[in-house]
C-alpha cells in the first residue's frame, strides 16, 4: 500500500538512492581491474559502460512511471512476458546477480580493510574481513536492519565528498600523457574492459523499487534516473582519469584490490591512502547491508509470485529471514572460491542480460508506456553487444570465467525447472 503523499520521497532522495546504489562499492572494487584491461583508456571504458546504462535507464523510466511498484525489475519482466519458466529464471538470475554484488563488495571491504594492518598479517586478515563483511551485516539485518540504514544517507554523502576531494586535488597533478589514445588498449579490448566493470553501474535500477513511494512520479522519476546515471558517469570518468594520470599503470595493477587508495598516494600521501581506504570500508559495508536487505526482499517478492518455494514468503520478526540466510550462504561460497575478475564477469554479465530483458520488456509494452520503441531497441542491442564483447574478452583471456558465467545462468534455469518439478504452485502477479 502506498504511503500518504506527505510521506513520499522527492527528487533528491531518489537521486541519492540511485547514486548510492551505483557508488556503493563498485568503483572501489573494480578500478584496478578496469585499468588492467583498458590501460590509459580507462575513462573511456567507464564512459562506454555508462552509455549502455544511460540508454537502459530510458526503459526503466518508462516502465517505472507506468507500473510503479516495489517489485521493480521483477514486475516489469512479468508484466511484459508473463509469469513462466523463462521469466522465473530471469528473476532467479537477478537474485543470483545480487549475490555476486555482495561478493564483490565483501571482496573490496576485506581488501581495503586489511591495508590498516601490517603487511605480514594482511593476507589472513583480508580473508577474515571478507567473510566478516557478509556475516556481520547479516546479523544486523536479522535483528535491526535500521542500524546502518539510518546512516546510509550520511555515508553516501561522505563517500561522494571524499571522491570529489580526490578528483579536485588530484587533477592538479595529472600527467596527461598517461591518458592519450596511444596508451589505450585496442578498441575491442577497451569496450570489453568497460563491460567487465559494468557492474559498477548496476545500482541505478534500485530507483525502480522506490517508484511506488515517489511524489509526482511522472516528473520526478525521469529526472532522478537520468541525473543519477549522468552524475555517476562523470564521477567515474574523473576518478579514473585522476588515478591513471597520477600513478603508473603497473603500480595500479599491482595494487588492483585497493587501487583507488594507492592512486591517492602521489598527491595526498599516506593520509590520502588511509582516507580513501576509510571511505571504501564505510561505503562497502553500507552497500553490503543494503544489498542483503534488497536481495532477501527480492527472494520474498519472487516467492510471492509463486516462482520460488512458499517458505521464502514467510517473515520472521517482519523480515524475510530464509531468503536472507540463503543469500548469505551462497554469497559466502562465491566470495571464497572466486577471484575479482570472475566475480566482476559474473555480475556484469548477469546484469547485462537482465537489462537487455528490461529493454525488451519496454519494447513489448511500448504502447502502454508511451515509449519510443527504437530507443529501447538501441538499448537491447547495446546490452547484447556489450555481453558479446564481455564473452569475447573472457574467452580470449580466461575461458574459465566464461564457464563460471555460463554456470550462473544455467543455475538460474536449474533452480526454476527443478522447483517446477517438485512444487506445483499457482503462479500469480501480485507484487
Amino acid at each position: 500500500m502506498s504511503q500518504k503523499e506527505g510521506n513520499k520521497i522527492g527528487y533528491w532522495e531518489v537521486v541519492s538512492i540511485g547514486v548510492g546504489g551505483m557508488v556503493g562499492g563498485g568503483i572501489f572494487a573494480v578500478l584496478g581491474l578496469a585499468v588492467q584491461l583498458a590501460h590509459g583508456g580507462t575513462p573511456a571504458a567507464f564512459l562506454v559502460a555508462g552509455v549502455v546504462a544511460l540508454i537502459t535507464a530510458y526503459s526503466y523510466v518508462k516502465l517505472s512511471v507506468r507500473f510503479p511498484s516495489r517489485g521493480g525489475t521483477v514486475m516489469f519482466l512479468d508484466k511484459a512476458f508473463g509469469v513462466d519458466v523463462i521469466t522465473g529464471s530471469a528473476n532467479n538470475l537477478l537474485w543470483l546477480s545480487y549475490m555476486v554484488m555482495l561478493a564483490l563488495y565483501a571482496y573490496a571491504f576485506g581488501s581495503y580493510g586489511a591495508t590498516f594492518f601490517p603487511p605480514d598479517y594482511q593476507p589472513l586478515l583480508r580473508r577474515i574481513l571478507i567473510n566478516a563483511g557478509i556475516i556481520l551485516p547479516t546479523i544486523i539485518n536479522l535483528f535491526n536492519a535500521e542500524v546502518i540504514g539510518k546512516a546510509e544517507d550520511y555515508i553516501v554523502g561522505v563517500k561522494i565528498l571524499i571522491l570529489l576531494f580526490f578528483v579536485g586535488i588530484g587533477f592538479q597533478g595529472v600527467e596527461v600523457q598517461r591518458l592519450v589514445p596511444q596508451t589505450w588498449s585496442p578498441p575491442l579490448h577497451l569496450v570489453a574492459g568497460g563491460m567487465i566493470i559494468f557492474i559498477a553501474y548496476e545500482g541505478f535500477e534500485l530507483i525502480a523499487n522506490t517508484a511506488e513511494d515517489v511524489r509526482n512520479q511522472a516528473a520526478t522519476l525521469p529526472r532522478a534516473f537520468y541525473s543519477a546515471v549522468i552524475f555517476v558517469i562523470l564521477l567515474y570518468i574523473c576518478v579514473s582519469a585522476v588515478a591513471v594520470g597520477s600513478l603508473p599503470i603497473n603500480k595500479i595493477v599491482a595494487a588492483k584490490d585497493y587501487a583507488l587508495a594507492e592512486a591517492a598516494k602521489p598527491f595526498l600521501g599516506s593520509v590520502g591512502f588511509k582516507l580513501i581506504a576509510i571511505a571504501a570500508v564505510l561505503s562497502t559495508l553500507s552497500a553490503i547491508n543494503a544489498t542483503l536487505y534488497g536481495a532477501a526482499r527480492l527472494s520474498f517478492i519472487i516467492a510471492k509470485e509463486g516462482e520460488l518455494p512458499a517458505f521464502l514468503e514467510k517473515k520472521i520478526w517482519n523480515r524475510p529471514v530464509e531468503g536472507l540466510l540463503i543469500t548469505t550462504v551462497l554469497s559466502l561460497a562465491l566470495v571464497n572460491v572466486g577471484d575479482l575478475t570472475s566475480i566482476s564477469t559474473m555480475g556484469s554479465g548477469g546484469f547485462l542480460i537482465i537489462f537487455a530483458a528490461v529493454n525488451g520488456a519496454n519494447i513489448s509494452l511500448c504502447e502502454q508506456t508511451r515509449s519510443k520503441k527504437w530507443l529501447s531497441w538501441v538499448g537491447l542491442i547495446a546490452c547484447v553487444a556489450a555481453l558479446l564483447a564481455l564473452l569475447w574478452q573472457s574467452l580470449e583471456t580466461s575461458p574459465k570465467h566464461t564457464l563460471i558465467l555460463g554456470a550462473m545462468i544455467g543455475l538460474s534455469f536449474l533452480i526454476e525447472i527443478t522447483y517446477k518439478l517438485i512444487w506445483n504452485r499457482k503462479l500469480r502477479l501480485n507484487v
